[in-house]
């Protein structure tokens, strides 16, 4: 899939050093919470992004730094808030995700995708890569 959507990128002539927004991931996902913009890196260039992304509200805010990504689960639920997450890819230990989820309202501190970016995420950051979270 990686791949492919590089090759695509590359073609239609979209593809971006992923430093060009500050990010220094050279595999992984990177989120600009000013923007609420956030985009996946592969080998150190952008292969898909930037979307859109709503990100945690006041009190709830969606930390800044660099972390790892811990697991992924299709379709989890988060037991405190009793919502659905779809797409769920972990990045911290006390249970921050990109999932899919409505972008006009703020969560609790995950990063929530349109239905079809939640999938491309989903579908493209492992266990291991990094994910980079800008102010």
């Amino acid at each position: 899939m990686r791949v492919l959507a590089i090759t695509a990128l590359f073609l239609l002539s979209f593809a971006l050093p992923a430093q060009a927004s500050g990010c220094t991931v050279h595999n992984g996902a990177c989120v600009q919470k000013h923007t609420n913009l956030a985009w996946l890196v592969f080998n150190g260039v952008t292969s898909y992004g930037p979307v859109r992304i709503s990100h945690g509200k006041p009190g709830f805010g969606t930390p800044v730094g660099n972390f790892p990504v811990l697991r992924k689960v299709k379709n989890d639920w988060s037991v405190p808030y009793n919502g659905p997450m779809p797409n769920a890819v972990y990045f911290t230990t006390d249970g921050i995700a990109f999932h899919q989820g409505d972008l006009n309202s703020q969560s609790h501190g995950c990063v929530r995708l349109t239905w079809n970016d939640s999938e491309v995420f989903y579908n493209n950051l492992f266990p291991g890569e990094r994910v980079q979270v800008l102010p």
